[in-house]
């Protein structure tokens, strides 16, 4: 069975001083749809819909849910029944329960990751051509997820099997072992990838800007801004997508990527693109390591059902040195 999913669509994140939130984001460029005491919903500069950002004031920084969008309704109601079928339980939540977001579905995926898929969103006011309100990275649109878990390949099998991803590059040990993957639904290289290591967890967002000059002026506008100690990693190029990369942590320590440059990955023929692990260049295109919270740290997600924190599990494969790990 197939599903109409189109792309990464939004994410919820916990944190913990909703104003310390508020000056980093906006350093970013992203623009504010609206806002309370407890919550801001921001979106990107291209987005006509209401968010794909939803910070959320709480005692504790951790990840609620990552999202996909999908094309229509009976999309929803065909992958509930897949999940079910699958021995899932589902969580859904109706028109009106979440902020500008309508009817959705949500589940622990098989490597307990809190996924939502949903179709409706409230219309805003796209700001592309509102130059006058581009700051810091200009943020375009939100591209990507990227999850730690302790066995890729089941996550592989999961999410090109019966939801439909395909995959654009990936990672192989000596032992021909499947150690990350690049999976998509939009043609490009991937709206989700998959890390070997102690998971379930978010490793980063990634949100996509015009161009490499903008990642540039980004990490020139947050050293004025007094961010510079925000940035951990890059700018850069992957070999792994070919994309230019900056890694930011926001106050809570969550991981933002800022992305441009992969690929069209949409021909039919297209054929996934292999990396050996022991292969330097794939992390980065240039050769320079990143530091060791590179591959130690990372959010925690809550199950969709409790709440709670989701317990980790060790990674299946054998570890490697830090260099080994994009």
């Amino acid at each position: 069975m197939n599903f109409d999913i189109k792309r990464t669509g939004r994410v919820i994140l916990h944190v913990t001083d909703l104003g310390a939130s508020r000056k980093f984001y906006d350093s970013l460029g992203f623009i504010e749809t609206e806002s309370d005491d407890e919550n801001i919903f921001y979106r990107a500069i291209e987005d006509h819909n209401h968010h794909c950002l939803w910070l959320k004031k709480k005692p504790e920084a951790a990840v609620e849910v990552i999202s996909y969008r999908m094309n229509g309704e009976e999309d929803l109601d065909r992958i509930a029944e897949f999940f079910k079928g699958k021995g899932k339980a589902v969580k859904w939540m109706e028109k009106g329960v979440q902020k500008g977001i309508g009817r959705a579905l949500r589940v622990n995926d098989v490597s307990g990751i809190p996924t939502e898929y949903y179709v409706e969103m409230d219309k805003a006011e796209r700001m592309l051509q509102r130059f006058d309100l581009h700051v810091g990275g200009k943020v375009q649109r939100i591209d990507h997820f990227n999850i730690a878990v302790p066995d890729v390949q089941k996550a592989y099998d999961y999410y090109t099997g019966g939801l439909g991803f395909r995959c654009a590059e990936y990672t192989t040990t000596r032992d021909r072992d499947v150690w990350a993957a690049w999976l998509h639904r939009k043609p490009g290289v991937h709206d989700a990838a998959f890390m070997n290591s102690a998971g379930p967890r978010l490793h980063h967002i990634g949100f996509w800007l015009k161009d490499p000059m903008g990642i540039i002026d980004c990490c020139d506008y947050l050293a004025a801004k007094g961010y510079a100690g925000s940035i951990e990693r890059g700018p850069g190029r992957h070999g792994l997508s070919n994309a230019f990369f900056l890694y930011l942590r926001d106050p809570d320590g969550h991981r933002i990527e800022l992305y441009n440059g992969d690929y069209y990955t949409g021909d039919s023929d297209f054929e996934p693109i292999e990396w050996d692990l022991d292969n330097p260049q794939r992390q980065t295109f240039w050769g320079h390591a990143a530091p060791p919270c590179w591959f130690e740290e990372a959010s925690d997600f809550l199950d969709v059902h409790t709440g709670e924190k989701i317990p980790l599990e060790e990674p299946l494969l054998e570890k490697k040195k830090p260099d080994t790990i994009i």
